[in-house]
């Protein structure tokens, strides 16, 4: 009997009456691991031997004995019809080295800017030199770029912080090199709080105001600007806008890289109404290869909820969803935009900059709130934290003109980064059960300077991740990496969750970690990047575990990331991802 036969057979009413297990059993499977190194973050059986996929859920865990025994008996002749179309339902095994964990999720990123950064990366340079060097090396590799002096040239990842002199640097410093000087070239800081600009983008920007509202022009002695630019002052540059060639580039850069490394999901944390439009034209094409719920932004103080359209697993796939926005209060620690309640330890003339005025906030949040959307703000210093507390209590115990609280549960509103708190909001945090999420790698890149910006006594409340987790109600502490900041790899954001320390194994406090009270434990910190950010985007019943009845996320490593040395953590290599059941890098 031929294949089509067999096949129009399946389609017939014969079958009819099971067509869910037909559909099941074309992608139906069985992968164990002989150590029961299957971490399924689900407390109920938290190893396993082994998981049965059928179609894209996950249908059973246990051992394979356990397995075999609870399969549902089928109609004979079916099952002997697809047994001769399909074969039986394959078992297989990793490497005994290998682990299977859910597929993770960065619960903080920017999945556009990251494309970007690809194209002129400036983070490992440890110098002004250096950052010429290849900024050059970026033009005479672009003839396009090279014989065009109108062409910009844009790039990301400077850190002044790294460098010998410590300093901001100027337009001069570009206008200085001969191949550089008279064009325009926009170079972005490692945290994308701040820019720095080459004197014929100056030119082009003509007379500047003397103040920015939430931002900082740089000047010199004379109040001349010096071609930094932070924060809101930041939407002084012209810069041209990206084409959709552009943005497909940086798009597909970013999935690839983030498949090879495990993701399969990624929450972004800032999408403008053209970024939503862009990916949701993707998602009608099929086009979209990993879940992505994105926070809509607009830069404005006045209401802007209808710009941002509301998607719930929308596309041909179901993996986009819109349902949150994003909100701005402060810039970073490393270029002193960070809002402080007292000022800068190193530079007290300063507490940061505060982006939003408290009311605009207020006003804002409570808007987004009425209009059923999820608020995920940005706050790095302890006075934008403070601020944004006040305005979620308000609205979470009823302290406003209507009376009316906040269903918590149901809002689910975030903090994106709570990265320095005083130790009276580190517990009103959890009190309010207002969600962190938060960004290991931050901590240990941080770390070399932090406690000169903040002294001995700010610093305790700062990167407090256990303290953060122990305060929420839920036990929920959502981990992402905010690349392009830091990298795509979600294993940097665990190994500096686990470790405090950096790539090299050292931090200012020596090989047993920086602030080491502050770490996570493993499986806090796997926790952390599957089931906690699956929670703080309303999905803890469909992804972040393995348990029967999910998604079939997951992925395989080629090594126990839950055991090795922290040194072996980066090591560790991805077999396989695998989203809806299916193998989307790698193989099984």
């Amino acid at each position: 009997m031929s294949k089509t036969i067999i096949k129009a057979l399946l389609k017939s009413s014969f079958f009819s009456c099971c067509d869910a297990f037909t559909v099941a059993s074309l992608n139906e499977y069985t992968i164990c691991s002989k150590s029961g190194s299957i971490y399924t973050v689900d407390e109920t059986k938290p190893q396993v031997e082994c998981i049965s996929i059928k179609g894209t859920r996950i249908s059973d865990t246990g051992s394979l004995r356990e397995l075999e025994s609870r399969k549902s008996p089928a109609p004979w002749l079916q099952t002997w019809f697809l047994t001769r179309l399909f074969g039986p339902p394959r078992v297989s095994y990793v490497h005994s080295n290998s682990i299977v964990i859910p597929g993770l999720a960065d619960a903080h990123a920017h999945i556009i800017d990251n494309g970007f950064k690809m194209q002129l990366e400036l983070d490992t340079c440890k110098t002004i030199a250096e950052v010429l060097d290849r900024v050059k090396a970026y033009i005479v590799s672009h003839p396009d770029i090279y014989n065009n002096n109108s062409r910009w040239i844009e790039g990301m990842g400077w850190d002044q912080t790294k460098w010998p002199e410590k300093r901001f640097p100027t337009a001069a410093d570009l206008d200085a090199d001969p191949l550089l000087r008279g064009r325009p070239i926009a170079l972005a800081r490692v945290d994308v709080h701040a820019t720095w600009v080459s004197g014929r983008v100056l030119e082009l920007m003509g007379e500047l105001p003397t103040d920015v509202e939430g931002g900082l022009i740089i000047r010199d002695s004379n109040g001349d600007p010096t071609g930094v630019f932070v924060d809101n002052a930041m939407t002084l540059i012209p810069r041209p806008e990206w084409t959709d060639k552009q943005l497909a580039q940086f798009f597909d850069a970013t999935m690839k890289s983030a498949l090879s490394y495990g993701l399969t999901s990624i929450h972004d944390a800032d999408s403008s109404p053209r970024m939503i439009n862009f990916m949701k034209n993707l998602a009608d094409a099929g086009e979209i290869p990993m879940r992505l719920y994105l926070m809509g932004n607009v830069v404005s103080d006045e209401y802007w909820g209808s710009q941002i359209p509301r998607l719930d697993h929308y596309g041909k796939h179901g993996r986009l969803t819109v349902r949150s926005i994003k909100l701005f209060t402060d810039g970073a620690l490393g270029s002193w935009g960070a809002a402080l309640l007292e000022p800068y330890s190193d530079k007290p003339d300063t507490t940061g900059i505060m982006r939003s005025t408290p009311k605009a906030l207020s006003d804002l949040v409570k808007q987004f709130w009425k209009d059923g959307w999820q608020v995920c703000i940005h706050c790095i210093g302890d006075r934008a934290n403070h601020v944004v507390l006040d305005v979620f209590q308000d609205l979470i115990e009823g302290n406003n003109a209507d009376g009316v609280k906040a269903n918590i549960t149901e809002w689910r509103p975030r903090i994106e980064h709570a990265q320095i708190m005083t130790k009276e909001d580190l517990e009103r945090a959890g009190r309010l059960g207002v969600i962190a999420s938060v960004q290991p790698t931050h901590a240990t890149s941080d770390m070399w300077y932090a406690e000169t910006r903040l002294g001995p006594e700010r610093i305790k409340g700062a990167y407090a991740y256990q303290t953060l987790l122990r305060e929420s109600p839920n036990r929920v502490l959502a981990l992402g990496s905010d690349f392009p900041v830091e990298g795509v790899n979600p294993l940097l954001g665990f190994y500096a969750a686990v470790s405090r320390l950096s790539v090299d194994g050292s931090s200012p406090h020596g090989d047993q970690g920086w602030y080491i009270s502050e770490a996570l434990s493993r499986a806090q910190a796997l926790k952390g990047m599957t089931l906690d950010p699956a929670y703080a985007s309303f999905v803890e019943h469909e992804l972040g575990s393995l348990t029967p009845g999910k998604i079939a996320d997951f992925v395989v490593l080629d090594r126990d990331i839950m055991k090795v040395p922290y040194a072996e953590i980066l090591e560790a290599k991805v077999v396989a991802t695998v989203i809806d059941g299916k193998t989307a890098y790698g193989s099984l």
